[in-house]
């Protein structure tokens, strides 16, 4: 497991940038924390760096966005999992045409639907540490995310050059 640190939310927001210029179609992020941790904020900064024509908000009340960045047109789509009352409300949200490869997905509050996670993703675990210092625990699953977390790794660490 990779720990990174962010000390405000436009670190956060910086972060999630980053990955989200890497992301490609099947990628799948699944984000975990409490309220408030930043995870939501992660998602847009994953929304700019994938180069979304609109900005990611929080889904809480349609559950499921669908954004698409002008240059291939490639989808990605934003889940908010937190209303869900049980994991069986997954398939009512269209989860096996979400993740059947076309788009790059990103989930809030994933854990509450892990039955129908696919094995292979990228999980980040939000650890609030303070006001606005947060701690990002990241662990890969499958080869194509572990290469994914080694890309986000080494384009931090250009930055930090």
């Amino acid at each position: 497991m990779i720990r990174l640190r962010s000390n405000s939310p436009a670190a956060t927001l910086r972060l999630g940038r980053k990955l989200g210029a890497l992301l490609t179609a099947g990628d799948v992020i699944c984000l975990s924390g409490g309220l408030g941790a930043g995870k939501t904020c992660f998602c847009r900064g994953i929304g700019i760096g994938f180069g979304a024509q609109t900005q990611l908000n929080s889904p809480s009340y349609n559950l499921v966005h669908e954004h698409q960045r002008a240059q291939d047109e490639t989808r990605l789509y934003h889940l908010d999992c937190y209303r869900l009352d049980n994991p069986q409300a997954a398939p009512s949200l269209g989860i096996d045409d979400i993740l059947d490869g076309s788009g790059a997905v990103i989930m809030e509050w994933a854990e509450r639907i892990d039955p129908f996670l696919p094995s292979e993703r990228l999980w980040i675990v939000f650890d609030i540490r303070g006001e606005s210092r947060r701690d990002l625990h990241c662990q890969a699953v499958g080869d194509r995310h572990s290469s994914l977390l080694a890309d986000f790794l080494r384009a931090l660490e250009k930055d930090d050059a």
